[in-house]
């Protein structure tokens, strides 16, 4: 495992116009609660990977079984369409998005739910298997390109020859508001998080894909706690795009082979998550595919089957080497937070 230490914030180029995260909280949770599927999930101790980990406490932040979709993307895309339906009627609206992963699902369930439909690309390496579930959401369902870039690409032509509503979990220049708002709803998690640990963590990993989870955790941790926990995101060596970023003093795109982790396969960072984690994290970790399989196999036998993705903050943790270690203050009385952000695939 390769980690890069920062010291915050991260000088970054080029992001001016770009907000900084929302710490609203409060806002995401009240609508949230209105849904009928609602509901907190759970954290869990994990002795077993506490004591493979070395360390005094593991925390999980069980996100597998978020409103019956299956990861904390539930709080994304379906957050945003309800809010454009607090402000007035969607169902004249088509949502479309890319999708490598659990966002088309939130997206599509969030369209049905308020009478809109939805058109969710998908590349053509994403298994068939998860098109079918996109399709029993409601989703009109495409597939283009090899990549998720490819199908992002494909997404954004489309909303602009039809008139579509894009719902991307990313951000750039010029579209910032729909991301910002459904970053804003993944806080829900975080807050729910702060308010079940039994005390503040020493430690906090966080699997990053464009990097909307990790940021809207970090920001309300440091909200929350302030300074006191070492925040470390996890990306998979093969989509390098935060770390890279970071190195690069500007946000730069990645290239590499395609990670086994496919929902963090993501070789250009969210601009806003960006310049929220310059501001937020500590250190940004690089898995190999072999580590992040070690995280899930942990995770399995501990009782909480996971992907590689959502387990991903699992894997950085037991990856640390000795000097890993101590340059990041993990001790045998440290308390680690990690989230599990999805389930097995």
């Amino acid at each position: 495992m390769e980690i890069l230490h920062i010291t915050r914030p991260a000088p970054l180029a080029g992001l001016d116009d770009i907000p900084l995260p929302s710490q609203d909280a409060p806002r995401a949770q009240a609508l949230v609660a209105r849904c009928p599927v609602a509901a907190e999930t759970p954290l869990h101790s994990a002795t077993a990977i506490a004591t493979q980990a070395g360390v005094q406490d593991v925390w999980i932040k069980d996100e597998r079984g978020r409103m019956g979709l299956g990861s904390f993307k539930a709080l994304g895309a379906a957050y945003v369409i309800a809010c454009d339906a607090q402000e007035g009627s969607v169902s004249a609206r088509t949502y479309v998005t890319a999708s490598a992963g659990n966002h088309g699902m939130s997206v599509a369930a969030g369209a049905s739910a308020f009478g809109a439909s939805s058109v969710v690309y998908i590349a053509q390496t994403v298994p068939e298997t998860f098109a079918e579930r996109l399709e029993e959401q409601g989703a009109r369902v495409i597939r283009e390109g090899e990549t998720y870039e490819d199908s992002l690409e494909a997404a954004n032509k489309a909303a602009e020859d039809n008139g579509w509503d894009l719902l991307s979990d990313g951000s750039w220049h010029g579209y910032t508001t729909r991301p910002h708002r459904l970053m804003e709803g993944y806080t829900v998690l975080m807050a729910e998080a702060i308010s079940q640990m039994p005390q503040a963590p020493t430690h906090i990993f966080l699997q990053a894909g464009v990097g909307g989870l990790a940021c809207a955790c970090a920001t309300l941790a440091r909200q929350t706690w302030g300074d006191a926990p070492k925040i470390i995101v996890v990306e998979p060596d093969a989509a390098p795009a935060l770390y890279g970023s970071i190195v690069a003093g500007k946000a730069v795109e990645s290239s590499g082979p395609v990670s086994n982790m496919g929902r963090l396969d993501c070789k250009m960072p969210s601009l806003i998550a960006l310049k929220g984690l310059a501001e937020d994290a500590d250190a940004f970790a690089l898995i190999s595919e072999e580590e992040g399989q070690a995280g899930a196999g942990l995770a399995m036998v501990a009782g909480y089957p996971a992907s590689t993705s959502g387990a991903a903050g699992i894997a950085g943790l037991i990856a640390l080497d000795e000097d890993q270690r101590a340059a990041l203050g993990v001790t045998a009385q440290s308390r680690i937070l990690c989230i599990l952000s999805e389930g097995a695939a």
